[in-house]
């Protein structure tokens, strides 16, 4: 089992899998190597007991927004290039005709990634796609140039979505605000989504318990929060559309089951640019 940031990527999947007609992600739970699913139930009923039993919830919200935005995008022309930065083990170039995306993500996760797509093609699992992955620390302006460097050459002018899925908030504040801003100074920017938690649920019971849980596995418990003012300024607009666990809950489900008290804060924005 991995430790650290790459560890938690496996429960993403996970809490996709247990809500699979939320997520709308039928290759979820393939990502998770054979070897591993006993380990990553056990660390996702862990995590359920000791920070919240909702993950499942929170995160297909999350990915289902983020990959209804994406299909938008398409539409608007099919040519979009796909950027993921934090890409984890995300599906979104498989579930969507992409012809060309990139993932980026640190060294650890980004072999990971690479290696078990080419099992899941060869396998039959995952439809075969021009997907390219990239090292790169976002958290540098070297790690940042070498993304738009690789996007100036992979995308060749065509329009670029651009997601920041589950990362801002595990960078330092000046970092986490450069990553967020990043997709509306891509040449080509059609459209950025990021998800985030907002400053006003910096005291939120369910992210206190979180970074309890964070320190035993070894994973930076430090946040950065964004406020919904200094979106649209960050992200390219206005306007931005901002959702949050409730109101994705009642774009998708037509009701509130749980509270936005009792969940991770977690809070995704759209903005579209001037390519779209």
């Amino acid at each position: 089992m991995r430790y650290g940031v790459e560890r938690t990527a496996y429960l993403v999947n996970e809490s996709r899998a247990r809500r699979p007609e939320l997520a709308r992600d039928p290759l979820a739970a393939a990502w998770i190597p054979n070897d591993e699913r006993g380990g990553v139930r056990a660390l996702w009923e862990e995590f359920a007991g000791e920070v919240y039993p909702y993950d499942d919830l929170v995160v297909s919200l999350r990915g289902r927004y983020i990959a209804d935005t994406l299909e938008q995008a398409l539409v608007k022309d099919p040519d979009t290039v796909l950027v993921v930065c934090g890409a984890g083990f995300s599906s979104y170039p498989w579930l969507l005709p992409f012809r060309t995306a990139l993932e980026v993500d640190l060294p650890t996760m980004v072999e990971a990634k690479r290696l078990r797509a080419a099992e899941l093609m060869d396998a039959g699992v995952i439809p075969r796609r021009d997907v390219r992955h990239l090292a790169a620390d976002l958290g540098t302006p070297a790690g940042r140039e070498a993304v738009a460097a690789a996007v100036r050459e992979i995308a060749a002018g065509r329009p670029v979505a651009y997601v920041a899925e589950g990362l801002v908030f595990y960078l330092p504040p000046d970092e986490a605000r450069a990553v967020a801003r990043f997709g509306a100074e891509l040449d080509g920017h059609a459209v950025t989504a990021v998800s985030y938690w907002p400053a006003g649920a910096a005291g939120n019971r369910v992210l206190a318990d979180q970074r309890l849980w964070f320190r035993r596995h070894q994973v930076p418990e430090d946040a950065s929060y964004l406020t919904h003012d200094e979106l649209p300024g960050l992200l390219g607009g206005p306007p931005v559309e901002d959702h949050g666990p409730e109101s994705l809950q009642r774009r998708y489900l037509d009701r509130v089951e749980v509270p936005e008290s009792d969940l991770i804060p977690e809070y995704v924005a759209v903005s579209w640019g001037s390519a779209a």
